[in-house]
């Protein structure tokens, strides 16, 4: 997305702000049917009308009323405004029809469906959010029931807009049954005609009538790739009839491929299945989508956001945090499965410290887990999979010119964020892509949080992973991982294409060193079934651990330029461990930086301190139960949550918890961290839980 920074955006934004506090509803539409007190949707006491919200209608939930969702209805409402709070039901099946939902301080109902139709603020501490709540972090919506939301687009609407869930600074919550694993490794192949799959877990939660991916292991033929990626994909959907007590799944029909499992090289299983559900009522018509903008809250744990995404449009993803900054810290998308999205599943724009965790995404058109401007920083991608990205088109006045949509499983323009423990399978172009270019029309000089939470202008092309460990791509058409690369032109190419690819990758790399005390850091990546496995078009890569099996070439043509290289490892290579690379050159003689080399671990140079977010507080008792994460290049020696020392809950306080008193009232919660090179987090994450 263009930011707010183009004067142009403000002007346009402005406008249609104007235009919506002007005339929010069209001339001659009937009054909207408000809310008159607290009570139950279905109660007609509940409303001015005197009567329950009917099909056509547009509802405004109050602000100071709190309305509970009880309802299974087929009635299509036009547009919710939430100003109040807006609660579903967790004790039955609930189903809402409907065309648009914001959740927004205001209570004239606007029919857009993207732009807040008033600039959202930060909240007063005293005053309540509006609220939509589709079950909560403490009390999800439990196995037995249900909560499903279907977008409608209706006539009148903006088509490039709408149908949507938006929240403008408000609260907006989507919780269902939790999960213990969304996604899990095979135990053993299957193959082509079985009817189960052993799995190398049992995860607790699946159930006969779930919805399941097997992953592709194999990459695409050659002749194959040429034509239609989807066709020759080899990722299968098929639904559960049953789940046995050692692990095995049973399916409904035979898989029609056989599915690798062999010691480190295993496809995956994902459930998609989940009982809090956004779809779009018409999947083959005008598509919705969601998103969160800024000062905003809430979060997402184990919901289902299906058949969304606008091909096409810029903006319009299943899943959108737009231009949060650090507003949203705390926020997390837990658990979800985001499927057959037509443009991303899950979109970061302008956005820190969103944790993202044990996330199933399947089909997308172009990228699938998506960083968009270069700004982003402080993320966390942790084992999330990415399963069948198929290619795309660049999208209309995107802000980065050289993205070419081609379909990446994760892809980022800024590496200042985590990714550890994710899968990328079955991919149109790539597993993992970093991409970032100086062009006519855009700057790579952007502004970056600082760890004091101050922003300074810095070269985004040259920053370094916080943490990029433990990640895996099998069943690549193309590239495992593109490190600010080559980007494969349309078709093969030719040797002199290749030629002249490298000559202008050279000319990128030399542009723009990374401090050679702190290089593009890759530990213990694993690809397999792939063409070109790994590939980096910059100086200063330490690559510590890879594993490469059955692919075309291990190391592809990569500037081989202040990089080191151990723990290597190839196997059934096709064609070459190392191919073609190339250096950019000694260093010119103003070139301070690159006097340097990097040369492994005794000149890394650890100054920056970790990163923390408070992922959960569950209060019981005058207890809370407090859980976050924590993220940092080397390693967090200690996670304090109010003077306490934290539990870690996984290595490297990866996830932590820790209990602390809480009497009645308003808890406050600072959690901060330190690393063992004596680095001490300087904005540590505050929390208020009334």
């Amino acid at each position: 997305m263009r930011t707010a920074r183009t004067p142009w955006y403000r002007a346009a934004t402005a406008l249609v702000a104007l235009a919506a506090m002007l005339s929010p509803v069209a001339a001659g539409d009937p009054a909207p049917v408000r809310s008159k007190q607290s009570g139950a949707w279905s109660a007609k006491e509940t409303w001015d009308a005197g009567r329950v919200p009917a099909a056509g209608d547009r509802v405004v939930v109050r602000s100071g009323h709190h309305v509970v969702y009880d309802a299974d209805s087929k009635e299509v409402i036009r547009l919710v405004q939430v100003a109040g709070t807006l609660e579903f039901a967790r004790d039955r099946r609930t189903r809402l029809e409907v065309g648009l939902i914001t959740v927004s301080a205001r209570e004239e109902p606007s029919e857009e469906g993207f732009d807040c139709h008033a600039a959202p603020a930060a909240p007063a501490p005293d005053r309540p959010r509006p609220a939509l709540l589709v079950g909560t972090p403490e009390r999800p919506v439990p196995a037995g029931a249900s909560a499903l939301i279907r977008l409608h687009h209706l006539a009148g609407m903006d088509k490039d807009s709408c149908p949507a869930v938006v929240c403008c600074g408000g609260r907006m919550e989507f919780h269902g049954a939790p999960l213990s694993r969304t996604w899990v490794k095979l135990a053993r192949a299957v193959p082509a005609g079985a009817s189960a799959a052993a799995l190398a877990e049992r995860p607790t939660g699946w159930a006969a009538g779930d919805r399941v991916v097997l992953t592709s292991t194999r990459r695409p033929a050659e002749g194959a790739a040429r034509g239609s990626f989807e066709e020759a994909s080899q990722t299968e959907v098929r639904t559960l009839t049953g789940v046995g007590a050692g692990g095995e799944v049973r399916l409904d029909a035979p898989v029609t491929f056989e599915h690798h499992a062999d010691g480190n090289y295993c496809g995956e299983v994902a459930n998609l299945s989940r009982n809090v559900v956004v779809e779009s009522a018409d999947p083959a018509g005008v598509r919705g989508h969601t998103m969160y903008h800024r000062h905003s809250a809430g979060g997402i744990s184990y919901a289902e956001f299906r058949h969304l995404g606008k091909r096409g449009v810029l903006g319009r993803y299943a899943l959108h945090f737009h231009l949060c900054g650090d507003t949203m810290r705390g926020s997390a998308v837990v658990g979800a499965s985001v499927w057959d999205s037509h443009n991303r599943w899950l979109t970061v724009h302008g956005t820190e410290y969103l944790v993202v965790r044990d996330v199933v995404g399947y089909k997308s058109v172009g990228h699938g887990f998506f960083l968009e401007d270069g700004t982003e920083v402080n993320n966390v991608f942790d084992r999330n999979l990415a399963a069948l990205v198929l290619p795309g088109r660049p999208l209309p006045k995107q802000l980065l010119p050289f993205d070419a949509n081609k379909g990446a499983g994760f892809w980022w323009a800024n590496s200042l964020n985590t990714f550890t423990g994710n899968v990328a399978a079955d991919c149109a172009e790539y597993g993992y892509k970093f991409e970032c270019r100086k062009a006519p029309d855009f700057d790579p000089v952007l502004p970056v949080r600082q760890p004091d939470g101050t922003r300074k202008p810095q070269d985004v092309r040259t920053l370094p992973f916080v943490r990029f460990e433990n990640n895996e791509a099998h069943a690549m058409r193309f590239f495992g991982l593109n490190l600010r690369g080559i980007t494969r032109p349309d078709g093969f190419g030719t040797q002199k294409t290749f030629y002249a690819l490298n000559d202008a990758l050279r000319a990128e790399a030399a542009g723009a060193h990374p401090d050679p005390r702190r290089p593009f850091w890759v530990r213990n990546f694993r690809v397999w079934e792939s063409n070109w496995s790994f590939h980096a078009g910059t100086s200063g890569v330490f690559l510590d651990g890879l594993d490469v099996y059955r692919a075309e070439y291990g190391l592809w043509r990569s500037v081989m330029d202040r990089h080191t290289y151990k723990n290597l490892s190839f196997k059934e290579i096709r064609n070459k461990d190392l191919h073609m690379p190339f250096s950019i050159g000694p260093p010119a003689e103003d070139d301070e930086t690159g006097k340097e080399y990097f040369r492994g671990i005794p000149g890394f140079v650890d100054d920056s301190p970790p990163s923390t977010v408070i992922t959960s507080v569950a209060r019981t008792g005058g207890r809370a139960l407090v859980r976050g994460t924590t993220a940092d290049s080397t390693a967090v020696k200690k996670v304090t949550v109010n003077g306490r020392d934290a539990r870690a809950t996984r290595d490297n306080f990866a996830e932590w918890e820790v209990e602390l008193d809480a009497p009645p009232g308003r808890l406050v919660v600072t959690a901060g961290a330190a690393d063992r090179a004596g680095n001490v987090e300087k904005t540590p994450h505050v929390g208020r839980v009334d």
